[in-house]
């Protein structure tokens, strides 16, 4: 099972797969799918999923699966989304403010951007974007927007650029992109769960592997990991664990997997990435 993001991942997979094997790709974005597609059209033993990560418990229910050999989580924005102009995640391109991964659901950026408290702005581009002038980007948002609705993702860039000069950095704007897209997608609050989620849908020494691309995700990941494999949840002065937390499977990376020399060269985009890997017991 697979999230498909560009279908990278799922092609390389299909290779090694036995003819027995079945790939079930998920992804949220259909544009995505119909990608995927035309990309695997030659393999017959894909099923295509719109559908999110979130949802996996009730995807394998609906295609009466009840276990899976393996899943692989390939989070955050794909490259084919960077890259489709129009989608409004680049803040290299000018497009509209969009930034959704399903096309189908009604928040974009453009409502975050513009219909948001000050203080609400502020506090989502300070967790999710990491952003310490979180305040001053909010407030000056507040201020463009009584003027007139921010409408495409240079606006939004120029903004940012008025707060910090891009002298400073080369992109100041990329953590505020990186946390508008966060919220219109609501890609944190719900990740814990679902990894917890994932091992549960594993089969015995199933492996769930999953490759992240900013701390916020991987800080979820490494917690929910943490926590499978049996934490106790005792209070500190009890002589002996009575919790009996279960202990649902073993990580097998303790420190992340991060590409290699020759991969940054082929794929710059993969600087940020960390694959963790957790096996069912």
């Amino acid at each position: 099972m697979e999230h498909f993001g560009g279908a990278g991942h799922s092609s390389e997979i299909l290779k090694r797969l036995s003819t027995k094997g079945i790939l079930i790709g998920i992804d949220r974005d259909l544009e995505a799918l119909e990608v995927a597609k035309k990309k695997l059209e030659e393999y017959s033993n894909v099923i295509y999923v719109h559908n999110n990560h979130d949802q996996i418990r009730n995807i394998l229910e609906e295609l009466k699966i009840e276990k899976v050999d393996g899943i692989l989580l390939d989070l955050g924005v794909s490259s084919y989304q960077i890259d489709e102009k129009s989608r409004g995640f680049s803040y290299i391109e000018d497009s509209p403010l969009d930034m959704r991964m399903d096309k189908t659901q009604e928040k974009t950026a453009k409502e975050v951007v513009n219909t948001y408290k000050e203080e609400e702005l502020a506090r989502i581009l300070y967790e999710y974007g990491e952003e310490k002038k979180s305040r001053q980007i909010a407030r000056h948002i507040c201020e463009i927007r009584k003027k007139h609705p921010l409408e495409t993702t240079q606006e939004l860039v120029e903004v940012v650029r008025n707060v910090i000069p891009n002298k400073k950095e080369l992109h100041p704007e990329k953590r505020t992109f990186q946390a508008i897209r966060i919220e219109v997608n609501n890609e944190i609050e719900p990740l814990y769960q679902t990894v917890i989620d994932c091992i549960h849908c594993l089969k015995p020494k199933g492996r769930l592997c999953i490759i992240t691309f900013h701390s916020l995700e991987d800080r979820a990941v490494k917690n929910a990991f943490r926590d499978s494999v049996g934490k106790c949840t005792c209070p500190k002065d009890l002589p002996y664990c009575i919790c009996n937390h279960p202990k649902l499977g073993n990580i097998i990376t303790p420190k992340p997997i991060q590409p290699s020399k020759e991969e940054l060269q082929k794929n710059s985009r993969s600087a940020s990435s960390k694959l963790r890997i957790f096996e069912k017991t």
